[in-house]
């Protein structure tokens, strides 16, 4: 695929972690043009290794060996320096403060095209494929939940649970099955996490209580973490 070039200067040394994890993004900002200015300023002291626009140009911005800034204050499984470890893609969307959309068919073809290519490449497995909003539930919620996360784990990115009997709530259940996936916060704020939860593998109703649909939801992806699917 066609990448274009934006050198971003916000980056650094990924200190010897290894790179094993894709964390995707929306922009949350007006326009594909203050997002890019924006993770190109050094004042602003964020970035991302790409970005990819609603017709689908992208953009690196960073390149993969290096740390660039995209996750902040952030948690999976027992790292928190996700920074570190991850691949960060910023995807073009107004997200909720500006106007949340629908993405595009052609940025999502451009989405699947370079994350099949960086899971390829850096072996990054399904179960490794994130949102800020997974890593981050206190302060996020992108990419959210009009990104069609089933679509990229049809193209063979990241995981969708399939059809799942419901199961009795049981919130210590669901936080030992949260945890073995990989989420944290769970003491912190409970209810923030199953919201996260229910942003990226359920979509349809994100409400933040831990509900059958939900639990079981949890219970399936704490059988996933042996899951070397991506690779």
């Amino acid at each position: 695929m066609r990448i274009d070039e934006r050198a971003s200067p916000n980056h650094n040394d990924r200190r010897g972690r290894p790179l094993d994890l894709l964390v995707l993004h929306y922009t949350g900002m007006t326009s594909a043009t203050a997002a890019l200015e924006r993770l190109c300023d050094p004042a602003a002291e964020v970035s991302a290794h790409y970005l990819v626009e609603e017709d689908g140009r992208v953009w690196r911005l960073v390149p993969d060996e290096r740390r660039a800034w995209h996750a902040g204050r952030s948690h999976w499984a027992g790292e928190s320096d996700v920074n570190a470890r991850s691949i960060g893609v910023e995807i073009v969307n107004p997200g909720h403060e500006f106007g949340y959309r629908d993405f595009p068919p052609e940025q999502i073809e451009a989405v699947i095209e370079l994350c099949l290519d960086l899971i390829r490449r850096h072996r990054i497995p399904a179960r490794r494929v994130l949102g800020h909003s997974d890593v981050a539930p206190l302060r996020k919620q992108d990419p959210g939940e009009r990104f069609p996360w089933p679509a990229l784990a049809a193209a063979g990115i990241g995981l969708w649970p399939p059809p799942l009997p419901l199961l009795v709530p049981d919130e210590a259940q669901a936080r030992a099955d949260l945890a073995a996936f990989g989420y944290g916060y769970l003491e912190e704020d409970f209810a923030a996490v199953v919201a996260a939860v229910q942003r990226h593998f359920r979509r349809g109703r994100v409400d933040g209580r831990l509900d059958g649909e939900t639990a079981a939801i949890a219970r399936w992806l704490a059988g996933q973490t042996g899951s070397d699917r991506g690779r």
